[in-house]
């Protein structure tokens, strides 16, 4: 991107980039044009360490017919106060704060920053669509219009592979596989149809910490997890993006990680979700916190689908009321 920041960027650890990235200056280098809402790409400047970040402001939100206006931003800080306490840290340090387009959410750059145009403002970082009081898209087609640009962080170079970097990356966590049955170290999602007649068996990897997001994602509820909101690192970390289509109070769970499905929690898992459940009792700094970014009612769906992910003891089963799987899936 041209105009980004000279001087070096810093990674500190997660607390620490979630104050900077709170308390700092936010300087926008440019707009990520490829995604459907405004990302906005940026630094924030603290004491003089620099990070880069990803600010999405409420005024560039596209209306969804299913969640309301300006609250996208929230469920991304809502998501990330979750993943937080929850000990599993899935999700880059995530603030609602305010910028050069006002409120949003901040998040922390993961992987190398892009190289994307600087042209002025962002288009639409000042204005919704839908402001004529249409209803804007459907959630379904505003989720299936291809993949944002905050998607292409994670994008391997092939299509049969995604999550992949480079040889030396990390490896793939999501496969299109010419084959009946996942092989080792896989699980089957279904089959896809991938063009000229021909079906491949859809796989992600039988991965500990992708098997944590898929408990995360659960309990959020998110309607639109795909390929490309992985962000494996080449040290074995993973890191989960794109959270705005979550905590609905309907089931609306919607995920390429069904490999689990029906099977059991494993003890880490139902340990998190036991903290979590305290966690989220009235009173409790957390509950407090999502009721800042929540509605009452959501905050209380949250609380019974951790309480039934304990009764069940189980990863659960597609509800059959809405698409099981996101398309494109990356």
């Amino acid at each position: 991107m041209s105009g980004t920041a000279s001087r070096s960027v810093a990674q500190p650890a997660a607390e620490a980039t979630r104050r900077l990235i709170a308390q700092g200056t936010l300087t926008v280098h440019g707009q990520i044009t490829e995604a459907s809402n405004a990302v906005l790409f940026g630094t924030v400047e603290h004491e003089g360490v620099v990070v880069p970040c990803v600010y999405k402001p409420v005024a560039g939100e596209r209306p969804l017919w299913d969640f309301p206006d300006g609250s996208l931003a929230q469920r991304e800080v809502a998501a990330y106060e979750v993943s937080r306490a929850t000990g599993w840290d899935l999700i880059p340090a995530t603030v609602l704060r305010d910028g050069p387009y006002g409120t949003g959410m901040c998040q922390a750059w993961v992987g190398e920053p892009p190289d994307a145009r600087e042209d002025g403002p962002a288009r639409g970082a000042g204005e919704r669509d839908g402001e004529d009081g249409s209803a804007g898209d459907s959630a379904e087609e505003e989720r299936a219009e291809g993949d944002s640009a905050e998607e292409k962080r994670a994008e391997g170079d092939s299509a049969e592979e995604t999550g992949a970097e480079d040889e030396e990356g990390p490896a793939p966590l999501l496969a299109l596989v010419d084959e009946q049955e996942p092989g080792e170290g896989w699980k089957a999602v279904g089959f896809a149809d991938v063009g000229g007649g021909r079906t491949a068996l859809l796989v992600h990897a039988d991965d500990p910490a992708l098997r944590r997001l898929a408990v995360l994602d659960a309990v959020i509820n998110n309607g639109d997890r795909k390929g490309g909101h992985l962000l494996p690192r080449p040290d074995g970390t993973l890191y989960a993006i794109d959270h705005g289509v979550t905590f609905h109070v309907d089931d609306k769970l919607r995920t390429l990680l069904w490999g689990w499905a029906g099977e059991k929690l494993t003890g880490e898992a139902l340990e998190a979700l036991r903290t979590l459940s305290g966690r989220l009792a009235a009173g409790a700094p957390l509950a407090t916190r999502l009721a800042e970014l929540l509605t009452d009612a959501e905050v209380e769906a949250v609380r019974k689908r951790v309480e039934a992910l304990l009764s069940s003891g189980t990863h659960p089963l597609p509800s059959g009321d809405w698409p099981a799987i996101p398309w494109p899936p990356v």
